[in-house]
C-alpha cells in the first residue's frame, strides 16, 4: 500500500497544472524534436536524437510520478483547519529561542515542502515537533545542529 500524500489545495492545483502542461505541451515539443532529429539521417551518431529521447524519458517519468502522487493524494481543506493547534495546512509563527528571531512557516505534506519558500514538511524534524502544539507552547527539536527550542506565537489558516 502506497502512503498517502498530504497536499494543500494550492499544491494539488500546482501538480495538476504541471501534469497538464507535460501531457499537452511538453510531449508535443519533444515529439517534434525527435521527428526533426530523425529527418537528419543516421541515428547512431545523432546527439539531438539522443537528447530528445532522454528528454522524452524524463517527461514520461515525471508524468508517472505526478499521477502516482495524485492517485494517493489526501487534500487538506485549509478552511477547515483547526487553529487551536498546529496541523498540516496552517501557517505558524514561532520564536527561535537560540537565535532570538521570529520565523513563519506553512506546514505542508512532504510533496509540497520547500524551505526556501517557508513551506516545511509535517515529516521534517521541525514540522513533526510542531504538530499538535498550541500557542504559548515551547517545543524542542532534535536537529543535526543540536537541540533547538521554539515557542509557538501564532497559528492561522494559510489561505
Amino acid at each position: 500500500m502506497d502512503k498517502k500524500n498530504l497536499l494543500t489545495y494550492e499544491g494539488l492545483k500546482k501538480l495538476e497544472d504541471e501534469l497538464e502542461n507535460l501531457k499537452v505541451v511538453k510531449r508535443k515539443e519533444v515529439a517534434q524534436k525527435i521527428k526533426e532529429a530523425r529527418e537528419q539521417g543516421d541515428l547512431s551518431e545523432n546527439a539531438e536524437y539522443d537528447a530528445a529521447k532522454d528528454e522524452q524519458r524524463d517527461i514520461e517519468a515525471r508524468i508517472e510520478e505526478i499521477e502516482k502522487i495524485l492517485k494517493n493524494a489526501d487534500v487538506v481543506v485549509e478552511e477547515e483547519v483547526d487553529t487551536d493547534k498546529i496541523s498540516v495546512g496552517c501557517q505558524v509563527k514561532i520564536y527561535d529561542c537560540e537565535f532570538e528571531e521570529e520565523l513563519t512557516y506553512k506546514i505542508v505534506g512532504s510533496t509540497e515542502a520547500n524551505s526556501l519558500k517557508g513551506k516545511i514538511s509535517n515529516e521534517s524534524p521541525v514540522g513533526k515537533a510542531l504538530l499538535g502544539a498550541k500557542v504559548g507552547d515551547t517545543v524542542e527539536v532534535e536537529t543535526q545542529a543540536g537541540v533547538m527550542t521554539y515557542k509557538v506565537l501564532e497559528i492561522q489558516r494559510s489561505n
